[in-house]
Formats: C-alpha cells, structure tokens, sequence
C-alpha cells in the first residue's frame, strides 16, 4: 500500500449528501481506493465556519461516516478519519498564513461570493484554502479527486506548497486535482448546479417519495408528447446519463429526437432508475447505522494513522522554517 500514490479527499459534516456530490466526487473515493494509498476526511474543523453547535456536529460526522461506509469505502483499503484528530493541520495552516497575503485569498469564490452578498464573513471563511492546503500536503498527497467547483481549492495548495518549497527548500509534493469531467457539473431539478445552496437536489440516501417528488419538480419546456425534442438540452436526460447504460441512454435519446416520449413518461422512467440505485445503499447505510461503536473505532483508527503521518510530516517542516533547536 505504502508503495501506491497517496490520494486524499474530504466532504463537510453539514446537510445531507446528494447525487451530485456522489458522481462529482464521492464515487472517485470508492473507485480509486484500490488504486492508490486512500485517506478520505471528514472536515469538521472547516465546517466550524458555520456550524457552531455541538449537537449538530457529532450528528454531522457521524452521518458523514456512515455515508462513506454506506457507498462502499471499505476501512481496510481507505484511511478514514476526522480532520478534527490531525492538529498538526490547524498548526501546518498558521505557517502557510505567514507566506500567504491576503489580496491572494481575496481571489477565493467563496469569498468573493460572501462578499457580493453582503455576508459578515468570519476569519475562518477567508482562511479556508490555507487550512484545505495544509489537510493535503501534510499528507504528501500525489491526487485529489474532487469536483469541478472545488478545483480552485487544489490550485491554493499547489501554489502554497511551490511557494513553501521556494522560501524555505523542497518540502512538499504539487499535487494533482482529479475532476471526471463528464460529470464535473451534475445538473439539479431546476438545471442550474445541483447544490444545497439552491435546494434543487436529490438526497443520495432519498426515500422513494421524496425521489418520486423531487424528479417530477425537474423544469422543462413545454414540448408536447410527439414533438422531437434536444436530449443535450434536456434538465431529466443530463441525469439519465448518470444512471442509464449507453445502450439504455442510445434508446433514451433516439425516442427524444424522434418524437413520442413525453416528460412525464422520461421522468418516471428516471425515477424508476434512481430507485433501483439509491436503494441497496439506503439499506446498508441503516444497518451500519446499528453498530454505531465500529464506525466510531474506523473513525478512531484511521485518526492515529492520519496524525502519525502527518507528525513525520511537521518534523521535516519545523526543521525547514528553524523552530527544531536540535543541533
């Protein structure tokens, strides 16, 4: 294991994960675990900006693990853990703050973004790419799978990390985002971005009704049933192409163009596809659930294994910026 690449990645403990999250991302983590040497966070130190209540953070994390879990994170291949259980991160972060300016994090979207809105933006909303940056390279990651929105953060790292390397010596790895570009944007029901922000998305754990009420809300125009109609412009085919083989996608799109598959019918049949999907993981998300105590010792675990490297890490990194008086 130790010989593979090193792969890190990590979701906050805040709200429900949906199917963009899975297919932009999450999926990657199960994909991949067998490939490289795998460690998946669960940031709660970042999801303090605005999370500030302890009942609703335990019940983040451990929702957040059970999903891991649920979509097939197998502990024996993947270090899972709590960002939380790393404090060499939150120290590696305040060094990076010494060579980052602050023009340079005022490019963040997040920032901006808080910033068009008027929002009273905390220090630890603007910090957040620094302490994104030191979750990555204390671990001497080679790969980061996220999604397209995210890229931005591991551009921060890279840059934080070249410029580390140039102050005080070759220290940490630049590494590599990894976006699966076919789905580097997952389409919510009203078209734009699935995002809990714009509440147009569907719960990757939904019930079927909520399913069944949630793709029926999909905007559409308003094309009759027999009207041929543009499948790439279509809000219910971007997501058939997420659960539908090509051969069942190649139907799909012919019935489109040809006339003769209305909404409705193309919803239900979405519906019917998401079902089949989500559910084995509902089920085995509620029998993890049961045993609660194994998921907190993975989570214990994979926190030592986290801290150990991430210790080795900082003595190499305190030795470079001369606080470590051994002669």
């Amino acid at each position: 294991m130790e010989n593979k690449q090193r792969l890190i990645s990590g979701v906050k403990p805040t709200g429900r994960p949906h199917i963009g999250n899975y297919f932009g991302a999450m999926k990657q983590f199960v994909d991949l675990q067998s490939e490289y040497n795998s460690s998946i966070f669960i940031a709660d130190y970042h999801a303090l900006t605005t999370v500030q209540s302890a009942g609703e953070m335990k019940r983040g994390i451990l929702d957040i693990a059970l999903d891991y879990l649920a979509i097939g994170l197998n502990p024996e291949k993947v270090v899972l853990f709590k960002q939380s259980d790393v404090p060499q991160v939150a120290e590696l972060a305040w060094i990076f703050n010494c060579i980052t300016t602050v023009p340079y994090l005022m490019r963040a979207h997040a920032f901006k973004d808080a910033q068009a809105e008027n929002k009273e933006i905390n220090v630890g909303l603007f910090d957040y790419p620094v302490l994104m940056a030191a979750d990555i390279l204390i671990q001497d990651i080679d790969l980061v799978p996220v999604g397209k929105d995210q890229q931005q953060h591991i551009e921060y790292a890279r840059d934080i990390a070249d410029k580390f390397n140039r102050v005080f010596g070759e220290t940490f790895k630049l590494p590599k985002a990894n976006i699966l570009r076919e789905v580097e944007t997952v389409k919510g029901i009203d078209g734009r971005k699935m995002s809990k922000s714009y509440g147009n998305t569907i719960g990757l754990f939904a019930e079927d009704d909520e399913i069944e009420k949630q793709v029926m809300c999909i905007t559409t125009d308003s094309k009759g049933v027999e009207e041929s109609k543009n499948p790439e412009e279509c809000n219910i085919f971007a997501l058939h192409k997420l659960f539908n083989s090509e051969n069942e996608l190649g139907e799909i799109r012919k019935r489109y163009v040809e006339g003769g598959l209305g909404y409705k019918e193309s919803k239900e049949i979405l519906i019917e596809n998401i079902k089949k999907f989500i559910a084995p993981l509902r089920e085995k998300r509620a029998k993890l659930a049961e045993n609660k105590e194994v998921v907190l010792e993975i989570l214990k675990k994979g926190g030592k294994i986290a801290r150990q490297r991430a210790e080795e890490k900082m003595i190499e990194v305190r030795k470079k910026i001369g606080v470590d008086l051994d002669l």
